[in-house]
């Protein structure tokens, strides 16, 4: 065996790693006595601590070159010795080299030149000998598990460390740049299919920074808020356009390459286009790729300018955009924010990627403290065996070195977990050489990232259990968003009112009784949390009175408590399919607080009294007490919406929920179609004013008894979820404008920006491309662009699925915000309902947002019925002009509801009702927001899951797929089936022949008989990674399921159940290959005990080639 060292000279800016075989060590000890004192220092103060090769620490998908603090990039040397040195598929490191193998740099090592002779002679440290084992792995293991040489311990304090990463600024200088213009604060996000590419959001940029490399982005984390300097325009790398067809020239996977796009421009090529993330991302889609980011530019590439090596001039000089004075006249530049310079110069460079570095770290991510991952503890159980072997004299020590851990998200890279601070259940483990601790998930939180280490310590908190195992997968996702899914605690229940419970005296008497109308709920069947309830009644001249009735849940959850607290914090309900984490304890949201039909509910009402056009003439809000007669799930609204004559059979009724009260379900029946009727006119309406809605069909689990799904099917919202919708998003409208009105400082709203303008170009050309005409110049002419592309694609609703899905993908996201933060009231706007307010209103169950609405609505409400009091009683009005709401009504006058007696009711009521100043209302509008994007990850990390144990009882799916983006290195492909979007690499394949043919964008598959040369030892990959092979002589019929889609628009497959699609044939080599045309695919679930969930696509192909 040998072992693993790493030479690097002074003189040299290279890390190698190199093998030595023993008979190599014994002569280098006895030569180590005649070193010059000159090579023993500079062997020692070259020694720093142990870490990983660059390309080890960025995944699998890394290459044998290596890249190192000063930027340099290098293939390591294979020293020729006894010991047998073979490649993996990654990495040209010895065949016995693990992932979890730790090498240590700056340890000097004899080099053998061509002719044999040993040059380059320096000296170990005995510190770092202590670290480094003859034989790394048992001989009795070597069969079983071949594994590398480990290095566990760290260097004594007494040797200097090198620097990895340069230093972050001290907060004052930040501050200082700041205030000169010299720096920006941005969001950080790194691109999960090449963690090198990470992409810095700045508020009131279109497009987001790139910070390549490793040294560039500094030690930054995932969702951190750092400092950035952008670099000058002559540094900027050309824009791919995304929405061309790919020429991933090099895959992602390709780690090494990415990095010497960034140290080494003056080749003039681009390496940096590697991962042109032409996907779409949408809420449509189930579930990214390998828990991809879609930041808001995913593409990026090519041709920076020759004169720049890893940002610097020839001259040696780095700019940065400060220096970029000369293209404003005069003394503009220096008067001009460093974000209206950014922006001038990306207007002045519209083909060109903005980049730039980060060099402060001002706000810690969340996800420092949230990582998940596996452990590699192979390396140091057989280190640990070897050193018993051969330590005679010095007792050994069972928690001595590291463990490295490797995250589940691609975005984090690779940590070092000290032994000595695992958890005593894992130690034992440990010592007892259970190598099943690799099958676990572990939490673990990021303790320290030094510039002297490559990649940072971290800390293990607790094992969730097998990866394979459902409920240890769901703990793990809820663990990495930062989901309480604790009990309740007693403070928080002792909040609650007793049991039995009934209205008070005081609310009966205050407010205005409706259980005698009409009133239903329409949900989910499955829904306990009832929020919403409807109402309608017909008066004179084709007007009809609609009532929406939200269940009054500020008169339970009062400000300040232990149970508002504790709401704010948790801010919202998760759903996990099978169970929810409720916002609120059970006996509210199901209970007390819930609409449930047959009880008397507590309940704040928004009446609105609508024509036969769909125009609002007048309203009235106020706090209500209800009775619910019905619960109708959506499939009981639908079928009276659908059935013309639905009393006329009894047997129609039979299974409909009970009926409360004195209404007739005749009355129910009456009402829901009237209600139909009204939402289509609202709808229609809505569209017409600017609105655009971007749906697409969802995957729906079916579950067996134990919960585990056995089967999905694609489903899509009906008329009646619209009709619902409609008048929710008429109530909080309403909300939103009469909180406004009464306190615009201090009014939680919630805003849709405009979507990035350039992917939206991007779009446009795209479709235009196809021969789809698409105007983008408003939200209107976009949404009829779009329904007209439908009806043109009527018999292909596959590509229009896709499409809709592409269409999402420059939308931003929808944000809560304090109303008081915008200075441009064209800032609140909501972009997809083309509204100018827009606010939360009608789930209080299930969102802490609402809460708060509804303590300012009612704040709102009691201002004015102050105001008018006063008024009255001072004769100014009479006593029918009160009825005249002039804060929550119709009519607005500004000048009103300015004068001092409005203020000072309004200032009173809001004391009353606690309404939240803007400094605080900010701070709980940023903390809902993060707490709603985690519950999105949340599902969309569930939806992933159970797709993966349907597909792993399955073992491999069939189906068929769709281009979406195509090149000569892979291709990106769409299943409809799932609703997921796949890659599939075909680059260095043995046994497989890729011709591109650039001018026509086509893609020619052939299979081939004759080796090929390789471009690197061990970078091909065999067939059968990349494909499914058949022989149709052998094909057999019995396949489990298969995704065939029927006829040409794809519609028996929306309708069928994975198992129940059937005969789904191969494609047969040559393959010739087009964008968005439809391929034969082979799916299966990887991961689970062996690594992250994940689901591999291959293709599906038939040959008679053996």
């Amino acid at each position: 065996m040998g072992v693993l060292i790493v030479e690097s000279s002074r003189g040299s800016t290279h890390t190698e790693e190199i093998f030595v075989d023993n008979d190599f060590k014994d002569n280098k000890k006895k030569k180590r006595r005649s070193r010059k004192s000159k090579q023993t220092s500079s062997a020692c103060s070259s020694v720093s601590e142990v870490c990983m090769d660059a390309s080890s620490l960025l995944g699998d998908n890394t290459s044998s070159h290596h890249v190192v603090p000063n930027g340099h990039h290098q293939s390591p040397k294979v020293y020729n010795t006894s010991c047998h040195v073979t490649s993996d598929g990654h990495h040209q490191l010895p065949k016995e080299y693990d992932a979890g193998s730790i090498s240590m740099p700056s340890m000097h090592a004899k080099e053998q030149t061509a002719d044999g002779n040993m040059q380059n002679q320096h000296s170990v440290p005995h510190e770092i000998k202590e670290v480094i084992f003859s034989k790394s792995v048992p001989e009795s293991a070597v069969s079983e598990e071949p594994v590398g040489p480990v290095l566990i311990a760290r260097p004594v304090d007494c040797y200097p460390r090198r620097k990895c990463y340069p230093p972050h600024w001290s907060a004052e200088a930040v501050n200082k740049a700041l205030e000169k213009g010299e720096l920006l604060i941005a969001l950080f996000h790194v691109n999960a299919h090449n963690r090198l590419e990470a992409y810095c959001k700045i508020d009131g940029v279109q497009t987001d920074v790139l910070i390549s490399g490793l040294l560039s982005q500094n030690r930054a984390i995932e969702g951190d808020t750092v400092a950035i300097v952008i670099d000058s325009p002559s540094l900027w790398p050309r824009m791919k356009g995304s929405n061309e067809t790919v020429n991933n020239s090099a895959p992602h996977s390709n780690s090494h390459e990415a990095s010497a796009h960034v140290q080494d421009c003056s080749r003039g090529k681009s390496k940096l286009d590697l991962d042109c993330e032409y996907v779409f991302s949408s809420d449509n889609m189930v579930f990214p790729e390998n828990g991809a980011h879609y930041n808001d530019e995913s593409s990026c590439g090519a041709m920076p300018d020759n004169s720049c090596v890893n940002g610097v001039l020839d001259n040696g000089f780095q700019p940065s955009i400060s220096d970029y004075a000369s293209q404003f006249s005069g003394d503009a530049y220096d008067s001009i924010s460093s974000l209206e310079k950014l922006c001038a110069l990306i207007s002045l460079y519209p083909s060109k990627r903005p980049t730039g570095r980060v060099v402060a770290v001002v706000g810690r991510s969340p996800r420092r403290d949230n990582i998940v991952g596996f452990l590699s503890v192979k390396q140091w159980i057989y280190s640990r065996e070897s050193k018993k072997k051969n330590s005679r004299k010095n007792k050994h020590q069972s928690d001595h070195g590291y463990i490295l851990l490797t995250p589940t998200d691609p975005k984090f890279t690779k940590m070092m977990v000290p032994v000595r601070k695992l958890p005593a259940s894992i130690k034992k483990r440990l010592e007892a050489g259970d190598l099943t601790i690799e099958s676990d998930l572990v939490a673990a939180r990021i303790v320290d990232w030094a510039e002297e280490c490559y990649i940072p310590d971290a800390c293990v908190i607790q094992i969730f259990g097998r990866g394979s195992d459902v409920e240890a997968q769901l703990a793990a996702i809820l663990f990495e968003n930062a989901i309480d899914a604790s009990e309740f605690s007693p403070e928080v229940l002792s909040c609650l009112p007793p049991i039995p419970w009934e209205i008070p005296q005081e609310e009966l008497q205050s407010r205005r009784d409706l259980r005698n109308l009409c009133i239903f709920t329409i949900d989910p069947a499955s829904a306990s949390d009832l929020d919403d309830a409807l109402s309608v009644e017909k008066l004179s001249d084709g007007v009809f009175r609609v009532g929406v009735h939200i269940a009054d849940v500020s008169f339970f959850v009062l400000p300040d408590t232990a149970l508002d607290i504790d709401a704010q914090i948790r801010s919202t309900s998760v759903y996990l399919l099978q169970r929810k984490l409720p916002m609120l304890p059970s006996m509210l949201s199901d209970n007390l607080a819930s609409l449930n039909p047959g009880e008397d509910r507590l309940a704040f009402s928004i009446f609105w009294d609508i024509n036969l056009a769909g125009e609002v003439l007048d309203r009235w809000i106020g706090r209500t007490i209800i009775r619910s007669c019905s619960k109708l799930s959506y499939e009981h609204a639908q079928e009276i919406i659908d059935e013309a004559d639905l009393l006329d059979c009894s047997q129609s009724i039979e299974h409909w929920p009970k009926l409360y009260g004195h209404s007739e379900w005749s009355d129910v029946v009456k009402s829901v179609k009237s209600l139909h009727e009204i939402s289509k006119k609202l709808r229609e309406n809505r569209f017409k004013g600017g609105a655009v809605s971007l749906e697409s069909p969802k995957v729906v689990f079916l579950f067996d008894e134990e919960g585990m799904p056995y089967d999905s099917v694609l489903s899509g919202r009906k008329d009646s979820n619209f009709l619902v919708e409609e008048f929710m998003l008429l109530a909080n409208r309403t909300a939103a404008e009469v909180i406004t009105r009464a306190y615009p400082s201090c009014a939680l709203l919630r805003r849709h920006p405009e979507p990035n303008a350039r992917k939206l170009r991007d779009f446009e050309t795209f479709c235009n491309k196809h021969g789809l005409k698409m105007d983008i110049s408003s939200s209107t002419h976009l949404h009829h662009s779009l329904e007209h592309v439908r009806g043109e694609l009527k018999n292909d609703s596959v590509l229009f699925d896709i499409l809709m899905s592409y269409a999402a993908r420059p939308m931003q996201l929808a944000s809560y915000f304090c109303s008081g933060d915008m200075k441009d009231i064209s800032d609140c706007s909501h972009y997809a309902l083309a509204v100018p307010l827009y606010t939360h209103f009608t789930s209080p169950l299930r969102r802490y947002p609402d809460i708060v609405v509804h303590r300012t609505l009612a704040a709102a409400m009691e201002a004015e019925d102050i105001y008018l009091k006063g008024k009255r009683k001072l004769g100014k009005i009479t006593e029918k002009e009160t009825l005249s709401r002039c804060f929550t009504g119709m009519c607005f006058d500004k000048v009103e509801i300015e004068s001092v007696e409005a203020q000072e009711a309004l200032s009173t009521a809001a004391s009353k009702h606690r309404v939240p100043g803007t400094e605080t209302l900010a701070d709980v509008a940023a903390h809902c927001n993060e707490k709603k994007l985690a519950t999105r990850h949340v599902k969309d990390a569930t939806d992933k899951l159970y797709m993966w144990v349907l597909l792993k009882k399955k073992e491999i799916l069939y189906s068929e797929a769709r281009v979406l983006g195509l090149g000569p290195k892979f291709m990106s492909i769409y299943i409809p089936k799932l609703a997921i979007e796949r890659r599939v690499y075909y680059d260095e394949v043995e046994g497989l022949t890729v011709e591109w043919l650039d001018t026509t964008s086509t893609l020619v598959l052939s299979q081939s008989t004759h080796k090929r040369r390789r471009s690197s030892p061990g970078k091909c990959r065999t067939l059968e990674e990349v494909a499914l092979i058949v022989n149709p002589a052998d094909l057999e019929l019995e396949m489990s399921f298969s995704g065939h889609i029927g006829g040409e628009n794809g519609e028996s497959q929306r309708c069928l159940g994975i198992s129940e699609i059937t005969n789904n044939e191969p494609a047969f080599f040559p393959i010739t290959v087009h964008l968005l045309s439809t391929i034969p695919v082979a799916l299966h679930a990887v991961g689970g005990d062996d690594g992250p969930l994940d689901i591999v696509a291959r293709l599906y192909v038939g040959s008679y080639l053996p």
